[in-house]
């Protein structure tokens, strides 16, 4: 091979390794153009769906998703009212506190904690040696009394066939009288203790005063209960007190016969009621005063022990246009209310009025008709910030 082969070999070869360098170049170069593009269609998309015509864009599907309610703006009945502070309490005018009225020993408990009874069902039963002594004299007045009666038909016949005086028929008839006067005493002794009917001559029945549940069980078999021994508390629960404390401020709005709405604090549920008591006494401490609402409580849901808040309604009044109170989100200073439209939303600017803690007037900005986001509307003011933030990147 003589140099001129050589040297055309070699400049071959170089430009043979120069337009592989090349292309490695241009192949190592390309993803990252790539991914610029990709990115800046992504950005691009997001300005536009972000666009300076305000809309937040979401299909039917992401508010579905999102868990996002839609409703209609229109009129409502609000009631303004003043919220307290409160807690649900037994009627104590349909409470008792069942007692034996007579000591003795328990020989029979048949009621449990909490059991719905009946009136004048057995709860309970007791040998009690009072009842055995009055039973006893009970027995032994009847028995004057039959005496009596024989001995006023005796003087009657008597009398009539002229053998004895008038004044002897007259002196039985009124031993009569009084024998049945301590008889009817014995009788309605036994009948105040509870004991007025057949029985052991010791045994006295405990009964329910009137239908309700039993809340408290202090007797045990066997045991020896005295006479005033609170063997059960009884509680009628159709119907419980809403006991409201009423700082001294507002003692001139809450009055007898003021309407009021009771709310759980621990779930949903509201209840109607009058305002049936206000104290006359403001707590020295405290400086609030006790009242009390009446509450219709079927099915029992009402559960003495409950925290809840009271509404004092202090006026009412029909609006044109009212929102759920959630719907409404503060935005730059400014309420707005996630105004539905084609696209999505758009965040809508509006003056609000009355509220009654479930629906606040709106006085400007919406009008009857329009569709709004009433629930998760945060949801769309965090993705509103998220666009804006991306829109100024």
């Amino acid at each position: 091979m003589n140099k001129q082969q050589t040297r055309i070999i070699v400049i071959m070869l170089a430009v043979a390794l120069a337009l592989a360098a090349f292309v490695m170049l241009r192949d190592r170069a390309q993803p990252a153009g790539d991914e610029h593009d990709d990115h800046a269609e992504q950005t691009e998309e997001k300005q536009e769906a972000y666009a300076d015509d305000g809309v937040i864009h979401f299909t039917p599907n992401q508010i579905t998703v999102a868990g996002i309610t839609v409703a209609t703006a229109g009129p409502k009945h609000l009631d303004t009212f003043i919220r307290m502070p409160g807690q649900i309490a037994l009627n104590e005018d349909r409470t008792a506190h069942v007692t034996p009225r007579a000591a003795g020993s328990v020989r029979d408990v048949s009621a449990d904690l909490g059991q719905q009874v009946r009136k004048n069902q057995v709860l309970a039963s007791i040998a009690s040696a009072d009842i055995a002594g009055q039973r006893g004299a009970l027995t032994a007045a009847q028995k004057r009394v039959d005496y009596a009666r024989r001995i006023v038909a005796t003087e009657r016949t008597l009398w009539e066939e002229k053998i004895t005086a008038r004044q002897d028929l007259l002196k039985a008839e009124q031993e009569l009288i009084e024998a049945e006067v301590a008889r009817n005493t014995v009788r309605q002794q036994l009948q105040a203790l509870g004991a007025g009917g057949g029985g052991a001559s010791n045994l006295l029945a405990i009964r329910a005063p009137f239908d309700g549940i039993i809340v408290e069980k202090h007797i045990t078999l066997g045991e020896v209960v005295g006479a005033d021994t609170r063997v059960f508390t009884l509680t009628d629960l159709s119907t419980v007190w809403a006991d409201v404390v009423v700082p001294a401020r507002d003692l001139d709005i809450v009055r007898v016969g003021t309407t009021a709405v009771i709310r759980s604090i621990a779930s949903s549920t509201t209840a109607p009621g009058k305002v049936s008591f206000v104290s006359s006494l403001v707590g020295e401490a405290s400086r609030s005063a006790k009242a009390r609402v009446v509450l219709a409580n079927p099915g029992a849901a009402w559960r003495p022990g409950l925290a809840v808040n009271v509404d004092i309604v202090t006026g009412s009044s029909d609006v044109p246009v009212a929102v759920a109170r959630e719907a409404i989100q503060t935005l730059d200073a400014r309420q707005v209310v996630y105004k539905r439209v084609k696209e999505g939303f758009i965040a809508q600017p509006v003056s609000t009025g009355r509220s009654d803690g479930r629906f606040t007037e709106i006085t400007a900005g919406l009008s009857a008709g329009d569709t709004y986001a009433a629930g998760g509307s945060f949801t769309i003011k965090a993705e509103q910030g998220k666009g804006e933030a991306s829109h100024e990147h």
